[in-house]
């Protein structure tokens, strides 16, 4: 039985050792590397053979894929939030919607893996979920603004314009491969359809429900990564 004002052995904390902190960071660090080159299919074998540990520490740290892939893009995410919150302030809907379109189709050129996420559905990554759905309601946001300053066309539905930039996105890797800033001109092509210009023929058929959208983006399905 412990004395009175001594620690019982069970509670004591037990210090992360030294080398599995650096374990995990290298993990992340290799899983960045590969996600960014490779999507988010990049094989865990080469992670952790990038990082130099074997598969059962890369499991003892990460039990999942999606677990690490929370890991390596929390703070990427955090930046997307960021450039929506500012973009929401902004007076004039449209300008905020492209420079925070901009900036996420910026990201998608930089990042296999980011593209993966942003433009698809996966599953079990806990971060994303809460980036997507603020996503959306920044996108929804803005074009519900600019509707009603009246630059934008007043029969574009959210999931219409989320699932044109889903697809768009996916482009990006490949334009980017060719041209940096490749990417630039679909998207102010497609950003120049969404204007309220006249005289404008009205879209056929309605749009998506949020539900069928999220179908169509978990079927997008992420870029398969090279063994």
């Amino acid at each position: 039985m412990a004395a009175v004002g001594e620690e019982r052995p069970e509670k004591r904390a037990v210090p992360v050792r030294r080398d599995a902190r650096r374990n995990r960071e290298l993990l992340v660090e290799a899983a960045r590397e590969a996600f960014a080159a490779h999507g988010l299919d990049a094989p865990l074998d080469d992670i952790a053979r990038r990082a130099g540990v074997g598969n059962a520490t890369l499991y003892r740290h990460f039990p999942s894929r999606a677990a690490l892939v929370d890991e390596v893009f929390r703070g990427a995410l955090a930046h997307t939030v960021a450039a929506g919150e500012q973009a929401r302030a902004a007076a004039d809907a449209w300008q905020g919607l492209t420079g925070y379109l901009d900036v996420v189709f910026a990201g998608l050129a930089a990042d296999r893996g980011t593209n993966d996420l942003m433009t698809t559905g996966v599953e079990g990554v806990r971060s994303l979920d809460a980036v997507h759905a603020h996503n959306r309601e920044t996108v929804d946001l803005l074009i519900g603004r600019a509707q009603r300053q009246g630059s934008v066309r007043p029969d574009i539905a959210v999931e219409d314009l989320l699932l044109a930039l889903a697809a768009l996105g996916r482009a990006v890797p490949a334009l980017a491969a060719t041209a940096p800033d490749g990417w630039r001109r679909p998207l102010a092509l497609f950003l120049d359809g969404l204007r309220a210009t006249a005289p404008a023929a009205p879209l056929p058929g309605p749009a998506l429900t949020a539900e069928e959208l999220g179908s169509v983006l978990r079927d997008l399905g992420p870029h398969r990564g090279k063994s």
